[in-house]
């Protein structure tokens, strides 16, 4: 076949890699707007799971994405001051440039086109005349989904939070978060390494703090020497790192979750956050945006007939996205109504923190969901009546709205 890859990121680039190892004689060209090496994102996480998919996928460019990975283990949290630990499950980080740079070096080695500042501004671009398949893999603000929305079905929900996206010089060995309470309310930073000299940082915090705290007004210069003395236990010292943008306007943001109905039209085709987007607070997007990919090669493999595949690709995908956008949606509600548990002992509010994608947790008084948690560790039955109501209870408030 010959294909057409909109968007170099890692979702077009990894699939670009997955079909030309399934088959060489592919024509496969990867258009990406932006120069080499100019991503903007800082570091992305994902788990040891994402890793076993990806050696299956392609075990060379799976080895070289764990090398140049940093990974960690404890979660940390300061919370008024106090510092306390929780014990977890191993994450990794990796630089999303670093990612990008391998990917793009593996799809070249097998023979595949990347080609960096190529703008294609829509379906009917020449460049995408004669592709058997066009894959839309450019992002949230997909141009190639906006022709045809309507048939996607797309919809988009805007958060209710404002946040940054930053980094520091300060290497976090664990995944680390500090909640400081202001005179206009709480503002919180959530931090992890993604290499040996750089972390993530992302602070979010309520429309009221924002504007409270004057960072709605603030240029980038003057909100980082802000949130650098807020959070100064955790950067022990060390610099917030902006995009330095020419006007010093400083890149605030609120997410946008988006969906859609289907997933193709014709030989055109979503992948990655051109498909779908899930709150960045559960660390997912490009775990999913991958696996994204995964699917579309595997669906494209198994049946020859390409409407078929998209259509099988489509459904598929959307229904194992169902139990990652749920608890995406819960994540960024926790924060939302963050108030709730900050009047609890630091550990508590940690541990509700890490529970904070239960569809239960925000209808049961936060000490009351503790004390059933706890005791759900202990006790199976109870385990299983946490898990069968949650939904139910979810249900029920959401069919009353």
């Amino acid at each position: 076949m010959k294909l057409a890859i909109v968007g170099g990121g890692p979702a077009g680039l990894y699939l670009s890699i997955l079909l030309k190892r399934q088959d060489p004689a592919h024509d496969i060209t990867v258009y990406e707007r932006n120069p080499a090496g100019s991503t903007y994102g800082w570091g992305v996480t994902y788990w040891a799971g994402l890793l076993d998919k990806l050696r299956a996928g392609d075990p060379e460019s799976a080895a070289a994405v764990a090398e140049a990975s940093v990974t960690w283990t404890d979660g940390v949290a300061i919370v008024r001051d106090e510092r306390t630990v929780h014990r977890g499950d191993a994450g990794f980080g990796i630089g999303r440039r670093r990612m990008l740079t391998l990917l793009a070096d593996r799809a070249g080695e097998l023979g595949v086109r990347v080609e960096f500042e190529h703008d294609v501004p829509g379906a009917d671009a020449p460049e995408l005349a004669g592709a058997d398949l066009v894959v839309a893999a450019d992002g949230v603000h997909s141009v190639l989904r906006e022709a045809h929305a309507g048939h996607f079905g797309s919809e988009v929900t805007a958060g209710r939070n404002p946040y940054i996206w930053l980094g520091t010089t300060k290497v976090f060995d664990s995944f680390s978060f500090a909640f400081k309470e202001t005179g206009h309310g709480w503002i919180w930073c959530y931090a992890y390494g993604f290499s040996g000299e750089r972390s993530t940082c992302v602070v979010e915090c309520s429309p009221e703090t924002w504007t409270g705290l004057g960072l709605d007004t603030r240029g980038e210069g003057e909100s980082l020497r802000l949130l650098e003395k807020l959070f100064h236990d955790l950067l022990d010292g060390h610099e917030l790192i902006g995009r330095s943008q020419a006007d010093d306007a400083a890149q605030w943001l609120t997410f946008r979750t988006l969906t859609n109905r289907v997933w193709h039209r014709g030989n055109l085709v979503l992948l990655g956050d051109a498909a779908h987007t899930t709150h960045y607070s559960v660390g997912a997007g490009t775990t999913l945006a991958l696996e994204d990919a995964l699917g579309l090669a595997d669906a494209l493999r198994s049946s020859a007939d390409l409407d078929t595949a998209l259509t099988t690709y489509g459904k598929r995908r959307r229904a194992e996205l169902v139990s990652a956008q749920s608890a995406a949606r819960y994540s960024a509600q926790w924060y939302e109504n963050l108030p709730r548990y900050m009047s609890l002992e630091p550990a508590m509010m940690f541990a509700l923190l890490g529970q904070r994608h239960s569809p239960l947790l925000p209808h049961v008084p936060p000490q009351l969901y503790y004390r059933i948690d706890r005791a759900a560790e202990q006790l199976e039955p109870l385990r299983r009546l946490k898990r069968w109501l949650g939904p139910r209870v979810a249900r029920a408030v959401h069919g009353r709205r």
